[in-house]
Parts: structure tokens; sequence; C-alpha cells
């Protein structure tokens, strides 16, 4: 193994990145809101002795939100992450991590020096092993108690000011499943089913794309540590004028039922999965969070939906319509928002005329109504592994979006969006910090790419070649093994005929040196046949 692809190695096995590390859960921490873990690297805050970072005070943006959310001081969320912790461990250079022990997306290596391009595939490209694969690691992660990070079942002010903490185990896919969910929810403001829902730190306006951005290069990340895996990357489904459900099959993500329309055919894994953060109204009743405690089955029915809400799917015209627009966000920033490519691709907006509609769900909205089942709940839609290949493209699109107008940072929104969606504002729930507007820039700084926008020369290497090669790396032993048997049965053939054709041609030159005499006696004719025969 080449000391490159040690360091790459040893990188991952460092903790990682999410929200609420395990090293940050304690009384002691939560009193002193001081989220700086050791290094095990090195034993030092924040991997200071090895010039990775050091632990500071964190600094919120103050610059206005918009008219949306009109209270102040009720949800533990607002000044992200202040009600938890107020010092926190800034990495420096390529580092990164809740403890600075681990690369900036893209690079790797001892130093984080290097740099590291991935390409993510379209789900129908894959090999059949990599379907396999893919399929395999998503029932791991769901199966699999995450070791770094936990999450809370409570706000803070039922903590005793951090003396109680109320954090509990989850698993690795169902700790992104919470997220999504926490990041969503509704605002308790007091008393039972007393809630602020016209809030949302990931929807709705400017921070959607690059927090699920930031989302998705996590659980890569998370996978790929649970796996070892580490060329592992997230595949899209390409939905463009689909008619239906294509990723429906017991082969991909699950086919439908025939016992119940609404649950997953049992040959599939994923209709033994049970969902979390399903029942947003029972939670606000009696004003809690989520537990991550498991709810029910995986549902869906995709087809069976309210066609008036979605009359079909999203079509190439559509597509490329949303990219025609370019404005990133416009007038309130929020569903409201005419010609604003974030609302129109988000689904608030026709892709047709750009201007925000009611009582329709298009683009990105149209994909989790569809669905019909578990992926059509926002708080709860990451329950569907399906919502990763559909938000996989929605990147895409951002991408093409961000490629063809190249838009300065200036243009993502630095005040007056919804809370939680302005430029400085760091992503709920992340830690370490990440501002929203820090990853309104190109995949291709954060090192990975998506196959279809690739030159057409990179494409038919990642699209034919690559997985043909892979294949023959797999079985290449086989290959190898019937090369030589072949050549030996070859050889074998040839010894053969060799000694048999030798042994022929001798008996025959005996039998011409016997009729030599008979022929120089005979007639013309007689002797230029046998000359012919002997031949």
């Amino acid at each position: 193994m080449s000391l490159p692809l040690l360091l790459f190695f040893f990188q991952f096995l460092s903790p990682s990145l999410q929200q609420f590390p395990r090293p940050c859960t304690t009384p002691d921490v939560l009193r002193s809101k001081r989220c700086c873990p050791v290094r095990p690297g090195d034993g030092s805050v924040c991997g200071s002795l090895s010039g990775r970072g050091f632990c500071q005070d964190v600094t919120v943006s103050d610059l206005p939100n918009g008219p949306q959310y009109p209270h102040s001081g009720l949800d533990d969320r607002e000044q992200w992450p202040l009600v938890f912790y107020n010092q926190t461990c800034q990495c420096a250079g390529n580092y990164m991590g809740f403890d600075c022990g681990e690369c900036k997306f893209g690079y790797f290596g001892a130093y984080c020096g290097d740099r590291r391009e991935s390409v993510r595939k379209n789900i129908f490209q894959l090999s059949v092993s990599e379907r396999q694969r893919f399929i395999s690691y998503l029932n791991l992660a769901k199966t699999t108690v995450s070791p770094d990070y936990m999450i809370v079942k409570g706000v803070y002010s039922q903590m005793n000011n951090g003396s109680t903490p109320m954090f509990t185990n989850i698993s690795v896919y169902d700790l992104f499943v919470w997220m999504h969910y926490y990041v969503s929810r509704d605002a308790l403001l007091g008393g039972p089913g007393n809630v602020w829902a016209d809030i949302d730190f990931a929807h709705e306006s400017a921070a959607f794309l690059p927090w699920h951005r930031v989302y998705l290069l996590f659980w890569e990340h998370e996978i790929r540590k649970l796996t070892g895996d580490f060329n592992f990357t997230i595949p899209y489904w390409d939905w463009r004028d689909a008619q239906d459900c294509q990723v429906c099959t017991d082969e991909l993500m699950g086919a439908r039922s025939p016992l119940n329309p609404n649950l997953i055919s049992p040959s599939s894994v994923f209709s033994s999965w049970k969902v979390i953060c399903s029942q947003p109204e029972d939670y606000n009743q009696r004003e809690v969070l989520c537990d991550g405690s498991p709810e029910g089955p995986l549902l869906r029915n995709p087809g069976n939906h309210d066609p008036n809400r979605v009359p079909r799917l999203p079509t190439s015209a559509d597509v490329e319509s949303v990219l025609s627009l370019t404005e990133y966000e416009t007038g309130l920033m929020d569903r409201s928002a005419n010609m604003s490519f974030r609302n129109a691709l988000e689904g608030f907006a026709s892709p047709e005329t750009g201007l925000a509609v009611t009582g329709q769900s298009l683009m990105h909205n149209s994909l989790h109504v569809f669905m019909n089942g578990s992926m059509s709940s926002v708080q709860g839609s990451a329950n569907d592994p399906i919502f990763l290949l559909h938000h996989a493209f929605i990147d895409s699109i951002f991408e093409q979006w961000l490629r063809r107008h190249q838009p300065p940072r200036t243009h993502y929104p630095t005040a007056n969006a919804p809370i939680g969606h302005n430029d400085g504002f760091y992503m709920v729930p992340f830690i370490p910090l990440y501002r929203n507007g820090d990853y309104f820039l190109s995949t291709k700084a954060l090192g990975y790419e998506y196959a279809y926008l690739q030159d057409p020369s990179q494409r038919f290497v990642q699209e034919f070649l690559t997985p043909y090669l892979e294949q023959a790396q797999q079985i290449w032993r086989w290959l190898l093994a019937a090369g030589l048997l072949g050549a030996a049965v070859a050889g074998i053939i040839a010894t053969i005929i060799t000694v048999a054709c030798r042994r022929r041609l001798k008996r025959r030159k005996s039998s011409a040196y016997g009729e030599r005499q008979p022929l120089l006696n005979g007639s013309e004719e007689e002797g230029s046949t046998s000359y012919q025969t002997t031949l």
C-alpha cells in the first residue's frame, strides 16, 4: 500500500464532523459551553500542538433576518450554536472537524495538502456489484449505532443549564434522518400544540441548496468511515421525463408490496426498515422533540398522490427553464419569491414562468409528493433512501446553474432572508460550524463532480470504460487462471497435432520411396497421378 493511500486511510479513522459529538455531551462541557475536544493525534485541544486549530469564541452574525419569524430567544436554533456552545474549535488551513483532526472536503493526506476529486454516478450506470454494495451500505448504516455522535431529545431549557444532559444514541443512517427533522421542525413556543410553523433553517429560502450540499457531503463521509470504502460516492437519480418511479425495484430501492401498496416489497431489505421522526404533530402536542424511537414501517406508494398538486414529474424542458433564471433570490426570499432560481428549483414557483404558485408542488417538491409516503413529509422525508438519490440530482442542477452563471458570492443574501438563511448564519445543526455562504461555490472546490457534467472524454471513461475495468479487476484471478488453462490446453493440442502430422508425413515418405521404381517403369499419366498423391 502506498504512503499517500495509508495517510488517506488514517485520516478517516479520526472522529468526524456532525453536531453533538460525544465529547461535547457531558454535563461539564454543557455547563462551560466549551466544545473544544482534545485531538487524539497529539493530545492537545483542537490539535493546537500540530498547528491544526485552536479553541475560539463563537461570533454569530447580527445582521437582520426577514419578518417570517417574529420571535426571539424561544428556540435553541435561533443563534446557532450559542444556546449549547459559545466556544468551538476553529481549524486552520485545510483542516476540519470538531477537533480539527480531519481534512476539508476534497483534501487528504497527513497534512491535508493533497487534492482528491470523487465522481457521483447515475445509479443506472452503476455495475451490478456497485448497486449491491450501495444497498448493503445503506442497510449497514441503518443497523449500526453511531460511535461518534448522539442526538438531543429535549430543548436546552429542560437540561437545568446543562446539568442533566438529554442525549441518546442513534444509528449512522438515522442520525441524518434526525438532523433533517431537527433543522426543519416547528418552534416550540410553550404549551401543548403552541408552535410557530413558519420556520425552517434548511428549506424555503436561500440556504436550501448549500445546506443540502453539506448534508450530502457529510453523509458520504460517514459511509466511507463506516465501510472503509473511501471511493464511495452517493449515486443520483436523473428523473427528468420519468413517467414513474424508475428506482422502485427490488434490485434498487424496493418495489411496491403486492400485499399492501403503501409498503415496500418483502423482497427488498428496505421492507424491514422502521422510520423515525415521522409524527411532528404528536411531538408538538407533547412539547417534546423526536428521540429517534422507531415509529413504524417505511411507507411509499409512488404515483398514487393528488394529481392536482403534482400533475407530472419534471421534464428536461422544466430543468432547462429553471437553469435560465439568472437571480438566485428575489423579493422576500421565501416561497413567495418570483424569478428566483432557488425558489423555482425547490418547487414553489413555476418552471415555465418563474412565478410563485400556491396549491402545487413542482420540481424538487414534486418528487417528494409523488412518492406518497414517508418521503412526503418534510421533517421525516430522509427516512426514505430515495431522498439521497433525489437530492444528489438536485445538487447537480445547482451545480449546473453555478457553472452557467458564475455568480459572485455577493449574489447570496447577507441580510433580511428568513432566519437561518443569511450568508453568515451557521448551518443548523452542524458542529463544527459552517456558514451558508461558504458553500455557494462549485463542487470542484469541494472535491467532487457529477458524471454527466464531465467533458465527453471523461464521461466515456467514467460511465463506460471504468465499470468494465472494475469488473475485470474483481475477476482478474479467474481470467488469469482461465488464460493459463487455455494456454496449456492449446499447447497440448498443438503438440498432439504436430506429432500426428510428423508421423503421417513420415509414413507417406516411406510409401513414396517404395514406389519410386514402379513409377519409373509405368506410363507418364500414372507417374503424374502418383506424384500428386505422394505430395
